[in-house]
């Protein structure tokens, strides 16, 4: 009886081992296989566009001995940075916080061989889109009155606030880019290129000028220049061609 029971449990394990054996075997366009076979080949799309969006960062940084003295000093010059980029033109809803936050301001004390609190210190940030280039000097120039010593300008990002269309455009020339490598492949391997039988795309990107700068209320003797230059859409696309 035992032995019986015995060969029964050996036979349904053979059975079992034979059968996945099989099911690996008869799947060659699994993803095991399918990275083995066909010609795999990358393309790359690039456009080239103007931007039609600037995005700056911007806000108020105060100072004084007292959190209520920094904070009433950071908020009546915050009111008259938001009426600056109001009366130019900004919506309200292209004006969004990015950062607040109110710190101690240490000095080390010798005497006391410690830090001792000396005042306290507030920063409130903007992200402002200005959808209208042209004005985007003088939405500077306005907001660095405003705001006055107080006033921070971090950076200036340049932009397309809808680039699908360039995506498309992009796609299209990585797609021909990889067929015209894939078509020279199999020409120098003198085989017959087939069909698609994967295709991947990889994010798009944008690389675009980026103009870095902190303004004082001493810049706001000279309108200020800005240069949109040209922003470069580019797009991956990854293929595996079968081979007839």
């Amino acid at each position: 009886m035992k032995k019986y029971l015995l060969f029964t449990m050996v036979a349904v394990l053979l059975l079992t081992v034979v059968s996945l054996y099989g099911c690996q075997q008869a799947s060659p366009g699994g993803a095991s296989n399918n990275q083995q076979t066909g010609i795999w080949v990358t393309g790359t799309g690039e456009v080239n566009a103007a931007p039609d969006t600037a995005i700056l960062q911007l806000g108020i940084q105060a100072q004084a001995l007292t959190v209520d003295g920094a904070q009433s000093q950071a908020s009546s010059a915050m009111n008259d940075v938001m009426s600056a980029l109001t009366s130019n033109g900004v919506a309200e809803k292209d004006i969004q916080t990015q950062y607040y936050s109110i710190q101690q301001v240490t000095k080390w004390d010798n005497t006391k061989q410690e830090s001792v609190v000396v005042g306290y210190q507030v920063a409130n940030m903007l992200t402002v889109k200005v959808r209208d280039l042209t004005k985007t000097g003088t939405i500077i120039d306005a907001v660095v009155v405003a705001g006055g010593d107080l006033i921070r300008i971090n950076n200036i990002q340049f932009t397309i606030d809808n680039p699908t269309d360039y995506y498309d455009q992009a796609r299209e020339k990585a797609m021909a880019d990889a067929k015209d490598t894939a078509t020279q492949l199999a020409e120098l391997s003198n085989i017959k290129l087939g069909k698609p039988i994967y295709i991947s795309e990889t994010d798009g990107s944008v690389s675009q000028p980026i103009v870095v700068r902190t303004l004082s209320a001493a810049d706001s003797s000279a309108s200020t220049p800005i240069s949109t230059g040209e922003l470069k859409i580019s797009l991956t696309v990854q293929i595996n061609y079968a081979i007839q």
